[in-house]
């Protein structure tokens, strides 16, 4: 454990770029900071654009972390490291080198202006839900409910996902299911 924080859930997408590179990046990054720990990484899962469509497909993941920061301090480490990976908000919804959303943090529910936890819309988007659901673990409380709607969004295949590859990751491994 790394120290007083907690574990945290967050998603990874991409859709400029080398994709698959910009996640392994991230992920690398998030990995590289003294004050986090990368636990569990999920498969990679190609999804459809939603809200501005006239763009590419993205790479979507979810990462479960170990972290001694706060919140808030999490979300501001991670908009650093978009900002390092090139990222730009040009169009709301738009495309992106990289995005990082901080999803869950254990024990913690707020709402405020930088920042709501849980994450406000992560239950009603399946880019979101498959790969989260492969990182939460069988005991957490969202488990059941996020691997049900992850399970009907791949078999519709009207939510626009797909599973694209899985990611080598050391010391850490996707959840694996039942």
């Amino acid at each position: 454990m790394i120290g007083e924080g907690g574990v945290a859930y967050i998603a990874l997408g991409s859709n400029v770029g080398d994709r698959a590179k910009l996640l392994q990046d991230a992920l690398l990054m998030l990995e590289r900071h003294p004050d986090i720990k990368v636990l569990r990484v999920s498969a990679v899962y190609e999804t459809e654009p939603v809200g501005y469509t006239d763009q590419p497909a993205f790479l979507n993941m979810a990462a479960a972390l170990d972290t001694s920061l706060s919140p808030l301090q999490l979300l501001r480490a991670m908009l650093g490291m978009e900002l390092q990976l090139g990222r730009t908000r040009d169009v709301r919804w738009g495309p992106r080198t990289i995005d990082l959303d901080l999803l869950l943090y254990e024990g913690v529910a707020m709402s405020g202006e930088e920042l709501t936890l849980p994450h406000p819309r992560m239950m009603e988007r399946a880019f979101v839900l498959v790969p989260l659901s492969d990182v939460l673990e069988d005991g957490h409380p969202l488990y059941a409910q996020a691997t049900e709607l992850a399970q009907q969004a791949l078999q519709d295949r009207g939510e626009g996902i797909a599973l694209w590859n899985t990611i080598n990751w050391q010391g850490a491994s996707a959840h694996s299911g039942s």
